[in-house]
């Protein structure tokens, strides 16, 4: 296995994954890089697929390797916007060897026999709004200052996300003309957790364009997103946070 990879494309990869876990099983298939990654509580999911046109040469043998990826991410810090990174396996020999410039590391992969898979779960909502990762970013920034919990509420005309605290409240409310979408027969809400969302939000605030929530009444969330220029796109899961959960 033989790739090369733009330092920001590899360092999103890695970003969006470490707000879950800390290790990975990566799914090197012929024509894409598959990751799926649920958090250690089963409250949040990834599934993260790179095509291999998103990559500057991408030359595979189907492989699965599991990787820390702590290491890597400091690794890919090192690297400089624009630079390259370059990933080599070799099964025989056992060990993944990742070159920036003129710096070579050498990472032995993971027992991927403990890294089970996730299913993807199906889920089934009209229900969508579609708004900048900026706006998306910027909304749970400010209910992050009340509150753990975010309430996120939609109708035909506006998507709304706020959290009520013991003393303070906050309210962040899109009209329909500010968002790039909104699907929406009957108002619903649901309530879901900053701790899962927020850290997410910031990795894609100044590089997604495009987020797409898709949830009903107490009822898990899906966010979708793309980035490399739609070479990358990542579905995310998240359970809501229902009256009786501890």
């Amino acid at each position: 296995m033989n790739i090369t990879a733009r330092q920001e494309t590899f360092r999103m990869v890695i970003d969006i994954l470490s707000t879950l876990v800390e290790e990975a099983r990566f799914n090197f298939e012929e024509d894409k890089l598959v990751v799926r990654v649920v958090d250690p509580s089963h409250v949040a999911m990834i599934q993260l697929e790179v095509d291999s046109a998103a990559f500057e040469s991408y030359d595979v043998t189907e492989s699965v390797l599991g990787l820390e990826l702590s290491k890597i991410s400091k690794l890919v810090q090192l690297a400089g916007a624009g630079d390259l990174i370059v990933i080599n396996y070799n099964d025989s020999v056992g060990k993944v060897e990742f070159q920036v410039g003129e710096i070579e590391r050498t990472i032995r992969p993971l027992d991927r026999q403990n890294m089970q898979e996730p299913n993807v779960p199906e889920l089934d909502t009209d229900i969508s709004v579609s708004l900048s990762g900026a706006k998306f970013a910027r909304a749970l920034k400010a209910a992050d200052q009340v509150g753990d919990l975010v309430t996120f509420s939609i109708d035909q005309t506006r998507f709304s996300i706020n959290v009520t605290g013991e003393s303070d409240a906050v309210n962040v409310s899109y009209d329909a003309g500010e968002l790039q979408e909104l699907n929406c027969d009957s108002p619903v809400k649901s309530q879901y957790s900053l701790q899962y969302l927020l850290p997410l939000a910031k990795r894609i605030e100044s590089t997604v364009d495009k987020v797409t929530a898709k949830f009903g009444e107490n009822y898990p969330l899906r966010l979708e997103f793309e980035f490399a220029d739609g070479g990358a796109n990542v579905v995310y899961f998240l359970a809501p946070r229902v009256e009786g959960d501890t």
